[in-house]
């Protein structure tokens, strides 16, 4: 395929080269908080999308690779099964009120243990970071989540370094953020890391991310 081609229908998502590219995969589930999985997809996508030479792609995983419904009513069709799925160099676990069911529920935790011992990155976005612990990532880690759930996190692991007031905290292979909004800022780092901090700051402006609440 001549590269222009190439690098078009990498703009329009509709090629992915699994053999050339390291992959991101960001996990799905019932009730699933909207912004903990859009938003990390919004900064990845658009990253990989426009700078294919960066060699990384993301898709979305559901446990059987259908549509997931969100939490707040919004459907999102998978790209893959947790079968399916090529294997992942990066792994995004959103959170939500879908996250609670998964702390014992042991298809989830140990398709988390089977990836820490294979993915080069294990990330989460708020309440994600419970199923972590649960699955027993975060002993001895520092980590973040959601403020409401910090002392929930805490109760699962006594361990766990409880970071309240970091947007996300970075360990090296874990990288844990707090709630919802707070998934960009991970995302956003997290190309930092890949592909650089000028990559992150073309992102950031491509997306046009400036924070200035209202209120």
């Amino acid at each position: 395929m001549p590269a222009n081609e190439k690098t078009a229908r990498w703009l329009d998502g509709s090629v992915t080269d699994n053999s050339a590219t390291k992959q991101i995969g960001i996990v799905l589930f019932p009730d699933v908080e909207e912004l903990d999985a859009v938003g990390p997809w919004e900064v990845l996508s658009f990253w990989t999308h426009r700078f294919p030479e960066d060699g990384y792609a993301v898709s979305c995983l559901s446990k059987d690779g259908g549509p997931v419904a969100c939490a707040k009513g919004l459907t999102i069709q998978a790209h893959h099964s947790f079968d399916d799925a090529p294997p992942l160099e990066v792994v995004v676990f959103p959170g939500g009120r879908g996250a609670r069911p998964l702390l014992n529920d042991d298809t989830y935790l140990d398709w988390v243990r089977r990836q820490r011992t294979t993915a080069t990155i294990m990330t989460s976005v708020c309440t994600g970071s419970l199923v972590y612990a649960a699955a027993g990532l975060l002993k001895g880690r520092p980590a973040t989540s959601h403020w409401g759930s910090l002392d929930r996190l805490a109760e699962i692991d006594a361990t766990v370094d409880v970071r309240r007031d970091e947007r996300f905290v970075d360990d090296g292979d874990v990288v844990t953020s707090a709630g919802v909004s707070a998934g960009i800022d991970m995302a956003l780092h997290l190309v930092a890391r890949l592909a650089g901090v000028d990559r992150a700051r073309e992102v950031r402006r491509g997306i046009q991310y400036d924070p200035e609440p209202p209120v």
